[in-house]
């Protein structure tokens, strides 16, 4: 068996499954290929692609690394208070509990900056804190998309596109009471997230970047105008080396690549390295090629498409079954390899997104270079669940 499959395996043993595993020595070293790849740009780590507290306050604390992008504002303020100093709410909220906690708490509020994309965002935050709130950092969230006609090349996300809807919406914020305008942010979902799979996907990519390079620092430009802006913020794990290479970026934001999921294979920047598996027993065998693992349903948010089923890794060569994929209690495995599995045997398999593996389990076994474990905690085993 080859590494690190013998390692994971050995390892982990002892353990019960359905198991999460992550690789150490593969979680660390796509870190410092994301910090390599970044340029020298500060990486912001994206919290929804990981929710294991400990992982994100290591990767914290390697160089390169800095700040939070958080999900969810209740999530915010629990990484406020155990001593994030930097969380920038990737999306606009509705939470009455976290504002309320928020605006009642000092360090809070200087620790967390809220995301807005429209005045109603404010509107919103003032009438849930209550207008005599203390005063509230945000960013305006760009919409990054490419918009070609009537196409739209990218996520549904904010209303605000052009220079002249962020200059306004900046003027709006400055001059409102309660708010400080402390950055902006652009996802480029349509690179960031896309692998290169054909050339059409690579002439897209390539257009987009061009279009919002010139777009991104005409917006910093008009926005200035109005704030001094602490936060430029850009870019995902497909493409770092893309936008950071942007003079008007100030940090840019990676999570995924540290487990590197399957949806991050078949990029052309960079080598998938996965860190992130779990571990399913095999506990039927309807037929000498075909062997059943106990759960493993696990598939990820998007569009219901074959890429968000989760890809069996070790032993190599199965696939799922056609006519029923994951299951929800048992996921039936195919191949050659199959013959070899006997009841008992475990399976490893890689979740087709990053953070969305870790809702599944209460805790991760983190194996060390020689074999060692540690178990640590995901967001759901310390009681946490941000939706």
């Amino acid at each position: 068996m080859p590494e690190p499959f013998d390692r994971l395996l050995s390892a982990t043993a002892a353990l019960g499954a359905p198991l999460a595993i992550v690789d150490e020595p593969a979680l660390w070293a796509n870190a410092d290929d994301l910090v390599r790849r970044a340029g020298g740009v500060p990486i912001r780590v994206a919290s929804k692609s990981v929710r294991v507290r400990s992982i994100v306050e290591r990767t914290l604390a390697r160089d390169g690394f800095s700040g939070v992008m958080s999900y969810s504002l209740d999530e915010s303020v629990w990484l406020a208070d155990h001593g994030v100093d930097d969380v920038l709410l990737a999306y606009p909220t509705a939470s009455a509990s976290g504002v309320r906690a928020l605006v009642a708490d000092e360090p809070r509020v200087a620790a967390i900056t809220l995301m807005v994309d429209s005045p109603r965002s404010l509107d919103l935050l003032d009438h849930l804190a209550g207008l005599d709130h203390p005063t509230i950092g945000v960013c305006l969230d760009v919409d990054a998309s490419l918009k070609l006609g009537p196409l739209h090349l990218g996520v549904r996300r904010s209303p605000v596109h052009s220079v002249d809807d962020a200059a306004r919406l900046a003027q709006i914020v400055v001059e409102r009471p309660g708010f400080e305008l402390r950055g902006v942010m652009f996802y480029d979902a349509q690179i960031a997230g896309m692998p290169d799979s054909s050339p059409a996907v690579r002439l897209i990519k390539r257009r987009s970047a061009a279009e919002l390079l010139d777009r991104r620092s005409k917006v910093i430009a008009a926005v200035s105008e109005h704030a001094d802006l602490r936060i430029v913020n850009a870019g995902g794990t497909g493409s770092l080396e893309v936008t950071g290479a942007d003079p008007v970026i100030t940090e840019l934001t990676a999570g995924s690549g540290l487990f590197s999921p399957g949806l991050f294979d078949g990029y052309d920047a960079f080598e998938s390295r996965p860190s992130a598996y779990f571990a399913l027993d095999v506990v039927r065998k309807p037929t000498d090629d075909v062997a059943t693992l106990f759960s493993g349903g696990y598939i990820a948010s998007g569009a219901v498409q074959k890429n968000r089923l989760p890809k069996p890794a070790w032993p190599e060569g199965l696939s799922l079954l056609g006519t029923e994929g994951a299951g929800e209690v048992q996921t039936p495995v195919k191949g050659r390899a199959a013959r070899d599995l006997r009841l008992g045997d475990r399976v490893l398999l890689r979740h087709a997104k990053a953070g969305e593996m870790c809702e599944r389990f209460d805790a991760v076994s983190i194996v060390d270079a020689d074999g060692g474990v540690e178990t640590v905690p995901t967001y759901r085993g310390e009681r946490k669940n941000f939706g």
